[in-house]
């Protein structure tokens, strides 16, 4: 009997269980360098669930100035792992650490660069919505979208009432991602 079609699902999985889990470090370290509310309730999830491992790992691995490389090193090391898992489970058995670190960059740079899309994109349609009441994930929305808004509100300032200050930072994101995601892909490729 040919097992096969199992392959499909088996990935899915992987990606699914990891990809949530990096997300949450991800979230967590994104949350932590912008100076979110460390009691918000969301924030206060992912530090619960994220806190294991990096308990341990910050041992090992100190914080550089406001960077928790601790977190860093749990994505990358996480997102290669998951890497490898995919490959292996679609029968790729020889690819170098190299290249699979430099996959894991690109997929972990193409995750940041989705969470600032959509939550400027979200950040936005709030807004049209006028003074909502707080809600924890609307207050996080704001500490990490804020940065960027705030500089491109210099740039761009609201004129006649619309404020068009998201698409700055949405243009600039599409930019970085064309720019450098392809690269990635070439040089694993090449290290391969």
């Amino acid at each position: 009997m040919d097992l096969g079609y199992l392959v499909n699902p088996a990935v899915f999985l992987v990606e699914t269980l990891f990809g949530l889990y990096i997300l949450a470090v991800l979230l967590r370290f994104l949350l932590q360098w912008t100076g979110a509310d460390y009691y918000n309730p969301i924030s206060q999830f992912l530090v619960k669930v994220t806190h294991p491992p990096l308990r341990l790992l910050r041992r090992f691995i100190p914080a550089i100035g406001r960077v928790d490389t601790a977190s860093l090193v749990l994505m990358l090391a996480l997102q290669m792992v998951a890497g490898y898992l995919v490959f292996l489970l679609q029968g790729t058995t020889a690819i170098s650490v190299a290249a699979l670190a430099v996959w894991s960059v690109h997929d972990l740079l193409d995750l940041v660069l989705n969470i600032f899309f959509f939550c400027i994109i979200a950040r936005a349609l709030l807004s049209w919505f006028g003074r909502m009441p707080y809600h924890p994930a609307a207050a996080l929305l704001a500490s990490l979208t804020e940065p960027l808004l705030r500089r491109s509100r210099r740039l761009l300032p609201p004129t006649g009432g619309l404020d068009l200050s998201p698409l700055l930072p949405l243009i600039g994101i599409q930019l970085v991602r064309m720019l450098f995601l392809p690269p990635l892909q070439h040089l694993a490729v090449l290290l391969n």
